[in-house]
């Protein structure tokens, strides 16, 4: 069962019941105000033959002197009741004020009454078929008075008003489901589209689809809602389909770059394992090969390795003094290049980020400075406002390689006779982005760019 059929029963229900309710009320009010007006002129006739003076003896003799004895109220206050009938002191019927009117029935409670055992009261009787409203009531000279009023006009009109009261309630219920049905239409249309877009969405994974967000009520804030969560999903998706088109890029560069190491290795190991007889200093050269292929195939996949912590976000930042960092990491690289000087000009610099692949992004810089500088020459290393420069003096990047010279397994002309896995740089600019910056290269001046908070208060170092 549909909600919007649901909507619609609910109301329907809610009304119908309300309706019911009333309709029970309005009856019974209805049917207690006929039958008070008949115990009134019942009441009102019972009283004036109490009162009469001397009525019981009055009325001993003939069913005619009856008709004369017996007071009633005067036309406006209902007239004398139709059945009237007199129960001597034994219960007894001694006489009727109509005789052409069937006798009323007799209890024993009437009899009680007419020996004076008991008061008056009032009771509904089946007279001859006809439903009859009784009032038996004492009289001071013993005996009992029975007056009865036809109560067939009442219960016509009671039952008129209970088929109008049905036919009110049954008109009242299908109404209300008719407006529930109409009205919940506008009311269910965000749901309704809420529910069409989800099943588009499932159906072809179409994550475009959006829906009309309509109003600040609760069913308007759904969609809104609904919407916003589109979006991250949309966000998500892209991000994860950019990094495993990334990771799958990696994964192509890295095998095809880890082919020809890995053959030259394995031929190298087995002309050793084959060449028996030969000599100790060709058996050597070729062993210095095998260690440093394997010094270079462990170095492409630390790379590869890096590449790929590097497409995670990063998390778990903290505050990062990057002079110290980039001090720490020129003493580091100075043992890997010891002809290599260093100048540096370090002013203090906070950053946010992580420090281990801080320390790779600026070590790389400056291992690339030493590799493609002159022999023996100098490299410049600044560090100002979150800015880290290397400079070195060799002949630089060429205009035309400096859009690329950041790609992953990119050589440039002067490159590609040198060592090297072609990462070093990818992973600069890789570290840089994922901390909120940037590299670039102009000539042979690299500058790494981080967000970065002012440090008041200290003095430049230099080394």
């Amino acid at each position: 069962m549909g909600l919007r059929t649901r909507l619609t029963l609910l109301a329907a229900g809610v009304v119908g019941i309300t309706v019911v309710l009333a309709s029970v009320v309005c009856y019974l009010a209805m049917r207690g105000e006929l039958r008070d007006q008949v115990d009134e002129a019942l009441g009102r006739q019972g009283g004036l033959v109490v009162r009469a003076p001397g009525g019981g003896e009055m009325i001993a003799g003939a069913a005619d002197r009856l008709a004369l004895r017996v007071p009633s109220p005067s036309p406006r206050a209902g007239g004398s009741a139709p059945y009237v009938q007199f129960l001597d002191a034994e219960g007894n019927v001694s006489g009727r004020l109509d005789a052409g009117l069937p006798e009323i029935p007799v209890t024993a409670r009437d009899r009680r009454v007419a020996a004076g055992k008991a008061k008056g009261y009032l009771s509904d009787r089946e007279v001859d078929g006809d439903h009859v409203r009784v009032s038996t009531v004492d009289t001071m000279g013993g005996g009992a008075f029975q007056l009865g009023r036809s109560l067939a006009d009442v219960d016509a009109t009671l039952s008129s008003l209970r088929w109008v009261l049905i036919a009110l309630c049954v008109a009242g219920t299908a109404l209300a489901a008719a407006l529930g049905r109409l009205f919940s239409r506008p009311v269910m249309q965000p749901v309704t589209d809420l529910t069409d877009a989800a099943e588009h969405i499932t159906a072809t994974e179409d994550l475009a689809r959006r829906v009309d967000a309509r109003g600040d009520d609760e069913v308007g804030r759904m969609a809104a809602r609904f919407n916003t969560m589109l979006d991250t999903l949309e966000g998500s998706r892209a991000a994860l389909d950019d990094s495993v088109e990334a990771q799958r890029r990696l994964v192509a560069d890295a095998s095809h770059e880890l082919r020809t190491p890995v053959t030259s290795l394995r031929t190298n190991v087995e002309v050793l394992l084959a060449g028996h007889d030969l000599p100790e200093s060709a058996r050597r050269r070729l062993l210095e090969d095998v260690r440093e292929q394997t010094e270079e195939l462990s170095a492409l996949i630390t790379d590869v390795i890096e590449l790929a912590r590097g497409e995670v976000p990063v998390s778990g930042v903290e505050d990062v003094r990057l002079d110290d960092l980039v001090r720490d990491t020129v003493a580091r690289v100075e043992r890997h290049h010891p002809d290599t000087k260093f100048r540096c000009t370090l002013e203090p610099s906070v950053v946010e980020g992580l420090p281990d692949r801080l320390g790779r992004a600026v070590g790389n810089l400056l291992d690339n400075a030493a590799k493609y500088g002159p022999a023996g020459g100098v490299v410049e290393v600044g560090v100002a406002g979150g800015e880290v420069t290397v400079r070195d003096f060799g002949p630089g990047v060429p205009a035309a390689e400096a859009p690329f010279v950041f790609d992953r397994f990119y050589r440039g002309a002067r490159a590609r006779g040198s060592g090297g896995s072609g990462l070093g740089l990818a992973i600069v600019r890789q570290v840089a982005e994922a901390h909120g910056g940037s590299v670039e290269v102009e000539g042979s001046l690299f500058t790494l760019r981080l967000p970065s908070a002012a440090v008041e208060g200290a003095d430049e170092r230099r080394i």
